[in-house]
């Protein structure tokens, strides 16, 4: 038995003869066993360790021709089948049994990669050796704590925990949906295992030897399977969360590249999607359809005369998945579908006269609000809805028409507020907003059309990067920012929007800020022509550091961009001017 090795925290050993990397591979499969057969030679032909296991449904024919395929290769195992069913304790079963018998065949195994039969390795194998020897100690499992930002696509969150769950969902859906509204109505609670927090994640990860023997080895593990045996798809729960009570160092993050839909469905990936998944960088992708020939023909690349070190860099790829969800959800614009058939609103106008709401501008640009008053015809206010004041342009105590700054009294009616400061005057009002201000005229803002609002995600971030404030209440107030805001997006992608909303990705506007910026002003009342300059933009050094802190410390940043390509930004040239 291989005693697990304890490295400080803060080591890091490069590749070679101290940090060489042994990989094995643990491959569930459940259909097209030939096309699983192609996966398994990939890598046993790149040098990695494989343990397959085959879904006990499948049939004995296809499973020996499977094995007759690969007869060839001595770096293979079958382990014992299981009847796998959709999220149940079967998998996380299928890949314990799995693991064990890789890791006693393969002793000289230093890292275990989970994958499927339509998992497809996108770069040569080695690459993916030598990028994991960077760092031997590192685990890289996407770990994300279910208490503060809810991870789940169209499912539950915290109660996949809390409840139990010994029905299968897709072949007693009534039964299941009907037991679990019976526990909530009773009031039942399940105790997690006493020194767990409960994580979520992508099924697909790579565990370092010592943090998975730890795992199946840990001597309290007949309770955690006994937990996890009723929970809902343990397979996203069980190794993401045992991984943060024994890994050294956690990258919460997955190598394998897999998008899934509204629906919590994985996309299918087609010969067309070579080129993007090129781009992406990624080491393997998932899920490959079984007639793509071209696709399968042309990955894995081909390795070069040196390992190629460089991460994954899924960031456009992922970008184009969430547009082509949005656009599935939402439709054109102009166009019908039944999801957004127009109903008739009982209003007759929500306010009288056009106003622009500006949301993580000032946050990019400290001076932001100066600035876009020196251009406007209009009434440019600060954050008309924060907590502290009511940020009438000047901060007067009594702003137009005689309305308080008070928060109190603003609070008591915000929709009175909102509605008499626009009537009150001929000229546009503009005001700033953000996850921090009062969010109860989410609704009412999004279903104006005399609305105009201008949003980049995960901007309110940046002023973080400038507080003397621990990391723990850092990562605190992200939580609770991040939750305003998805929310709020939440609101702003409804099918009811009559508003004019134009949101952008931080990723996004950080790559253009000037062109987007003026964008932003087109239908607004300029009292010249178009701007020439831009604002003073705040110093951004420290943020990529910052996500990555957050989403090793189990808090995935949903919307402020993934490994910000900082170092790409080009920042126009100041004016003399200035």
């Amino acid at each position: 038995m291989v005693a697990k090795s304890r490295i400080k925290p803060g080591d890091q050993r490069p590749g070679g003869p101290a940090g060489a990397v042994q990989l094995g591979v643990v491959l569930l499969c459940h259909a097209r066993l030939d096309v699983a057969a192609r996966m398994a030679r990939i890598w046993v032909e790149g040098g990695a360790r494989v343990a397959i296991h085959v879904d006990a449904k499948a049939s004995a024919r296809s499973v020996a021709r499977m094995r007759d395929a690969l007869s060839d290769l001595p770096g293979i195992v079958f382990s014992r089948r299981h009847t796998c069913d959709w999220g149940r304790f079967s998998l996380v079963r299928a890949t314990q049994d799995a693991a064990q018998l890789l890791l006693e065949r393969f002793p000289e195994v230093t890292h275990v990669y989970l994958a499927s039969g339509s998992c497809l390795p996108l770069r040569p194998v080695r690459d993916l050796a030598a990028f994991l020897a960077l760092d031997p100690a590192c685990d890289h499992i996407e770990s994300v704590n279910a208490l503060d930002v809810g991870w789940t696509v169209g499912g539950l969150n915290e109660e996949r925990f809390t409840l139990f769950y010994p029905l299968d969902w897709r072949k007693q859906r009534w039964l299941f949906d009907r037991l679990t509204g019976l526990q909530r109505s009773l009031g039942i609670r399940r105790r997690l295992p006493k020194g767990l927090s409960p994580h979520l994640g992508s099924q697909w990860w790579c565990l370092t030897t010592a943090t998975l023997r730890a795992i199946l080895e840990d001597p309290r593990r007949s309770e955690f399977d006994r937990f996890f045996r009723l929970t809902w798809i343990p397979d996203e729960s069980y190794f993401q969360t045992l991984a943060r009570r024994h890994a050294i160092r956690i990258e919460s993050h997955s190598l394998t590249l897999a998008k899934f839909d509204h629906n919590g469905r994985p996309y299918q990936l087609y010969d067309d999607h070579a080129l993007m998944l090129e781009e992406s960088r990624c080491f393997v992708a998932r899920k490959v359809w079984p007639k793509a020939t071209e696709l399968l023909a042309h990955f894995p690349r081909p390795p070069g005369p040196q390992p190629d070190l460089s991460p994954p860099q899924p960031q456009r790829i992922e970008r184009l998945i969430n547009r082509t969800v949005r656009r599935r959800l939402l439709g054109r614009p102009g166009l019908y579908m039944q999801s957004r058939f127009p109903r008739k609103d009982a209003e007759n106008g929500k306010t009288s006269a056009p106003y622009a709401v500006f949301q993580g501008f000032s946050d990019i640009f400290p001076e932001f609000e100066d600035w876009l008053a020196g251009l406007l015809d209009a009434d440019v206010h600060g954050h008309l809805l924060g907590p502290e004041m009511v940020e009438f342009a000047g901060r007067p105590a009594i702003g137009p028409g005689a309305i308080s700054s008070n928060t109190l009294i603003r609070d008591r009616d915000p929709h009175g507020f909102l509605t008499a400061l626009i009537r009150i005057t001929t000229r546009m009002q503009v005001f700033q907003f953000s996850p921090r201000d009062n969010q109860r005229l989410n609704w009412f803002i999004a279903t104006d059309p005399n609305a105009h609002i201008h949003v980049v995600t995960g901007a309110w971030m940046l002023p973080l990067l400038e507080s003397d404030m621990p990391f723990d209440d850092i990562r605190r107030v992200t939580a609770l920012l991040q939750r305003a805001e998805i929310a709020q997006m939440d609101v702003l992608n409804s099918v009811w929007v009559k508003a004019r909303v134009h949101v952008h990705e931080l990723t996004d506007f950080l790559a253009r800020p000037q062109e987007m910026l003026f964008q932003s002003l087109h239908h607004l009342p300029l009292q010249a022509g178009p701007p020439t300059d831009m604002p003073r933009m705040r110093d951004l050094e420290g943020l990529a550091d910052l996500l990555r802190r957050l989403k090793n410390s189990g808090l995935r940043p949903r919307l402020s961009g993934d490994a910000l390509p900082t170092a790409d930004i080009t920042l126009p040239e100041r004016t003399a001017a200035e």
